[in-house]
């Protein structure tokens, strides 16, 4: 039940990215977040992006060069995963943004994205 979950969530990571990195924030971006996102993740993201100059998805400026989606915990019908996303800066200068990932088992869409 678990690994399905970390898949799902690592597939919407990789394609999401790879949408922004191909023709960033738009139509595609929106449908991957319509697919996969709760109603009321995303109208929470859009207040969220309101207010801050970054993606709510990735919960940061840019587009990351590598992602990874590990398994958390689990319980109450939610299942939260860890994501690390990575960006490589100018030179050798590597950075990270940790994520949790909540989701619903029922629904199997995501519930809630917040910095870890």
């Amino acid at each position: 039940m678990f690994i399905p979950c970390v898949a799902r969530w690592a597939n919407l990571y990789g394609a999401y990215i790879d949408a922004l990195y191909d023709s960033g924030r738009g139509r595609l971006t929106d449908i991957l977040r319509a697919h996969y996102l709760t109603p009321k993740l995303r109208q929470r993201l859009a207040r969220w992006e309101a207010t801050h100059p970054q993606d709510g998805v990735l919960r940061a400026k840019g587009v990351p060069t590598a992602w990874k989606v590990v398994y958390n915990d689990s319980g109450m019908g939610h299942c939260w995963t860890r994501v690390t996303l990575t960006w490589q800066d100018t030179g050798d200068r590597v950075r990270h943004k940790h994520l949790l990932v909540q989701s619903d088992l029922e629904t199997r869409l995501i519930s809630g994205i917040k910095t870890a």
